[in-house]
C-alpha cells in the first residue's frame, strides 16, 4: 500500500525512539500505541465481543505490552470483570510500573514475545491502567511456546507469542484459575517460516 519500512535498533524501544527522532525531522505525526486514545478504543471492541453473552468472567487474561489493549478492554469490562495483564518475564517494565505506581524501565528485555517487550513504559499509559488492572502476573516463554501449540493443535490458529499470554497465564497459574470462568484474546499472526517451524512443528 506504498508503505516505507525502516528497520533501526535491537528492540521495540530503539525503534520507536527512532520513528519520533524521523517523524520532529520530516514533521509527521508520530502516533504511539499506548498515548493515543483512538488505539485503546479500537482494542476495546474485543470487549464489546465478550459482553455479548453476558457471562461474567472471573478474569479477563489481557496481554500487556504499551497498555492500549489492556485499557481498552478494561474500559468496557473492569464494572464487569476483574481485568489481569499478562507480561513476559524477560520483560517485566510494565508490570513493576503498574504495581510501583510510577514509570520504571529495564536497560534490555529477553523473551520471544516481542509484542510485549516493553522496556521503557509511556507515561500516559500508565495512567490510563491506574484502577483498570486488577493484578499483573509475569509468564515465561517456555509458557509461550506452550500456549502457541495448544491454540495452533486444537483451533488451527497460528498467533505470535505476545497474542497467547493469556492463556499462557492460565496454564502456567492453573491452580489460581482452577474452575474459573476466564477469557483471553488471541492475536496476532505474526511469525516467520522459520518461527513457525520451530515453536509450532517441533514437538520435543
Amino acid at each position: 500500500m506504498g508503505a516505507e519500512v525502516r528497520l533501526f535498533g535491537s528492540d521495540f524501544d530503539q525503534a520507536k525512539e527512532e520513528a519520533r527522532r524521523f517523524a520532529e525531522y520530516t514533521r509527521a505525526r508520530f502516533i504511539e500505541d499506548g498515548r493515543e486514545p483512538e488505539i485503546a478504543e479500537g482494542a476495546g471492541t474485543i470487549a464489546v465481543e465478550l459482553w455479548r453473552p453476558a457471562k461474567r468472567f472471573e478474569a479477563l487474561l489481557v496481554p500487556l505490552g504499551d497498555g492500549a489493549l489492556v485499557a481498552g478492554i478494561g474500559r468496557w469490562m473492569k464494572t464487569h470483570s476483574p481485568i489481569v495483564g499478562v507480561c513476559a518475564a524477560g520483560a517485566p517494565a510494565m508490570a513493576m510500573s503498574w504495581r510501583e505506581g510510577k514509570v520504571r524501565t529495564t536497560e534490555t528485555t529477553s523473551t520471544i514475545a516481542d509484542g510485549i517487550a516493553t522496556r521503557v513504559p509511556v507515561p500516559e499509559s500508565l495512567l490510563n491502567l491506574a484502577g483498570l488492572m486488577d493484578e499483573v502476573l509475569l509468564v515465561e516463554d517456555k509458557s509461550l511456546v506452550e500456549a502457541m501449540r495448544l491454540v495452533f493443535r486444537y483451533h488451527g490458529l497460528v498467533i505470535e507469542p505476545a497474542g497467547a499470554a493469556g492463556l499462557a497465564a492460565a496454564i502456567t497459574y492453573k491452580e489460581q484459575f482452577q474452575g474459573a470462568r476466564v477469557a483471553t484474546p488471541l492475536r496476532g499472526g505474526n511469525l516467520t517460516s522459520e518461527q513457525i517451524r520451530r515453536w509450532l512443528m517441533k514437538t520435543e
